[in-house]
């Protein structure tokens, strides 16, 4: 989406509800084909929270996890799995991004794109990094 040059406000695309709870859902659905349990986020182009599904018995530290893995994916609209390779060589990049409140490099966030433009991200957390990312790109896939 181009911004005319003399725009005062900007127009961005963004994640609806209704979209939101259908990645709940597939993602739940994939992640009980799987046999594991999860925590689900899904959060808007901004980072806010737009919803949660926390599978009974899934811990209580995947809940934070899943959503710092959709604010990342969100956020640099990159799947979070993809950090540490682009990084690890980079000691500045290694110890600075580590801090930043939210953001994880652990693999299972991935970017909502609809239109060519970033309007949310996906988070899943309980699973391996591998089975935490099928689960989210079984959910995008069925959207």
């Amino acid at each position: 989406m181009s911004t005319p040059p003399n725009a005062t406000t900007l127009g961005k695309l963004s994640i609806t509800s209704a979209a939101s709870t259908r990645l709940l859902h597939h993602a739940e659905t994939e992640a009980q084909r799987l046999g594991v349990t999860v925590v689900i986020a899904v959060v808007n182009e901004a980072g806010v929270l737009m919803g949660l599904r926390r599978m009974d018995g899934a811990s209580l530290i995947s809940g934070d996890i899943a959503q710092d893995k959709a604010y990342t994916a969100a956020s640099f609209g990159r799947a979070t799995h993809e950090w540490y390779d682009l990084i690890k060589h980079d000691p500045a990049l290694v110890h600075g991004l580590n801090k930043a409140p939210r953001f994880t490099l652990l693999g299972g966030g991935l970017p909502v794109m609809a239109q060519g433009a970033l309007v949310g991200g996906i988070g899943v957390s309980g699973g391996t990094a591998e089975q935490d990312r099928a689960i989210a790109q079984a959910a995008l896939a069925a959207l």
